[in-house]
């Protein structure tokens, strides 16, 4: 089975240059939780020269809390925050010559949109305003997979490979110290057992059905590179 590894990027961490030989896709923050401009051109440089897919990773305007609170803002303000994300994303993509692939919801508001279907609507609604043919990454089972499937827009599933789930798939909150996997043979055990069985093991010891077709590993994990570079080796890439 051939697979996707993504990864967030210009969030500010000037790493992307260890991890773009590595990946097949990546998901580039669009300046609300992280990033500028300047980054972003200097990442989707980077993606083109390395033949890496490009994504928007667009976020509740939220730097302090890194994007990974849900805000109290209006639906007319998220709508349009995630508008001018999106079309300044499409801008910097656009004058490199290089087209968007997909776009993945960055942190709390990615959680909010796989249980959340009035939000989610919004998004794919979004989305589809700013991009034509832009795929989206979308949790398995989520309402934000329901949305834009019912809306005839591309999904691609996605799990992530260095992230601990519970029983009804929701990610563990980053608050809790099992929630992130830094370890390179736990997460390959995590993702072979996702690739091989569709299966995925929760922290309460149970294994539900699970579906992906692209793994992220977060460009923030300590770990990273060496996850990277390890399944780079053992998996299959597109």
């Amino acid at each position: 089975m051939k697979i996707d590894i993504n990864s967030d990027m210009g969030e500010g961490l000037n790493n992307e240059h260890l991890l773009m030989p590595y990946i097949t896709s990546c998901n580039i923050a669009c300046g609300e939780h992280a990033g500028s401009v300047e980054i972003m051109d200097k990442v989707i440089a980077l993606a083109l020269a390395h033949e890496v897919k490009i994504g928007a990773h667009p976020s509740y305007p939220d730097r302090e809390n890194f994007g990974r609170k849900i805000m109290v803002i209006t639906d007319i303000e998220l709508r349009k925050s995630l508008s001018d994300q999106l079309k300044l994303f499409r801008e910097r993509a656009d004058l490199q010559n290089i087209p968007v692939h997909h776009v993945k919801p960055h942190g709390a508001l990615y959680n909010l949109v796989a249980l959340d279907e009035e939000k989610a609507a919004m998004v794919v609604e979004v989305v589809q305003q700013v991009f034509e043919r832009a795929k989206i990454y979308v949790p398995f089972g989520s309402k934000i997979e329901k949305v834009a499937l019912a809306k005839g827009m591309e999904i691609v599933y996605e799990a992530f490979a260095d992230r601990n789930y519970h029983d009804d798939l929701t990610l563990v909150p980053r608050t809790l110290q099992n929630a992130l996997i830094t370890d390179a043979d736990q997460v390959l055990a995590h993702v072979k057992r996702i690739i091989e069985r569709s299966k995925v093991k929760t922290i309460e010891g149970n294994e539900r059905e699970i579906k992906a077709q692209t793994f992220c590993v977060h460009g923030d994990n300590p770990n990273a590179s060496n996850i990277l570079k390890a399944l780079h080796q053992e998996v299959v890439l597109k």
